[in-house]
């Protein structure tokens, strides 16, 4: 399996996109459970299904489509994952994070990713937009790391800083776009913890991360994130939070998919028009180029 990984397969995968459309993207997205409306605000779409791409894994999961999605967003070339790739569907990490080195030699500068998260943070409401500023990588504490391996120096480093993996000027760009837009109330921002799934957290565990410093907790993005800023992309991320993390024993709730995707569709609109607004301002904001 680990032949497909190489500098050479992305390379040839990209090629082969490139072959097929004259899209040039400087813009990547990612879209999570429940918000690959984003891909359908592309203009001059073309689009693949997972299973034609060379070398692409496939999306099993109810909520992510399963498409590479090019076009332009108000001019701005763009490509978008309708779909991702998760931990618990039983992908090795490395071909969960596959597309984002394909991304990166498509040409793309700048990667955008969205996420259905549980809210830990007492202050979060079902709904809210969390603004990823840091995140806690359980399955790295644990030995499972995208860059887990031999290293090829034509996509990064060996020991890449995470410091500043979520890029600053674009989480500001983020709060005056969501200011402007009037989202001021339920725009946040916080750390993200991702763990394995694909069984939701237990009430002991959602303790424990809240103690950790984690305001919000999910199954996805992290890994993404290591391979982007692996190979010097920058990062923005956006969490939706479609639950409560439930919190104490006494709690009647209980997490449930349906919950998640259901939340997606009541604030998927203003989530796409944010992250829609931000592509046209990097490319027209020098500051954030």
């Amino acid at each position: 399996m680990t032949s497909s990984f190489t500098y050479e397969d992305c390379k040839a995968t990209a090629d082969w996109l490139m072959a097929q459309t004259d899209v040039r993207p400087t813009v990547g997205i990612v879209c999570g459970s429940g918000l690959g409306g984003l891909a359908d605000m592309l203009k001059d779409q073309v689009a693949f299904n997972y299973k034609d791409i060379p070398n692409f894994p496939q999306s099993t999961v109810h909520g992510h489509a399963g498409r590479l999605v090019f076009g332009t967003l108000k001019g701005r070339p763009c490509v978008c994952m309708q779909g991702r790739f998760h931990l618990y569907e039983g992908y090795p990490i490395q071909k969960i994070t596959l597309p984002i080195r394909i991304f990166k030699l498509l040409g793309v500068e700048t990667v955008m990713l969205t996420n259905a998260a549980g809210g830990l943070n007492q202050d979060f409401k079902v709904g809210d937009i969390m603004i990823l500023k840091d995140h806690l990588n359980m399955p790295g504490f644990a030995g499972n790391n995208p860059l887990a391996g031999p290293n090829d120096e034509r996509f990064g480093v060996r020991f890449p800083c995470m410091s500043d993996a979520y890029d600053r000027e674009l989480q500001q760009l983020a709060m005056d776009v969501g200011q402007e837009l009037g989202y001021g109330d339920f725009l946040k921002e916080g750390v993200y913890c991702v763990l394995g799934g694909p069984s939701f957290e237990t009430i002991a565990e959602c303790r424990m991360l809240h103690t950790l410093g984690a305001d919000a907790v999910g199954m996805s993005t992290v890994h993404e994130v290591i391979i982007a800023r692996h190979c010097g992309m920058r990062v923005f991320a956006l969490s939706l939070i479609t639950n409560l993390a439930v919190m104490d024993y006494d709690s009647e709730e209980k997490a449930n998919h349906e919950e998640v995707l259901q939340t997606g569709k009541q604030r998927a609109e203003q989530l796409e028009r944010l992250v829609s607004t931000m592509v046209t301002k990097i490319e027209h904001n020098n500051n954030y180029a």
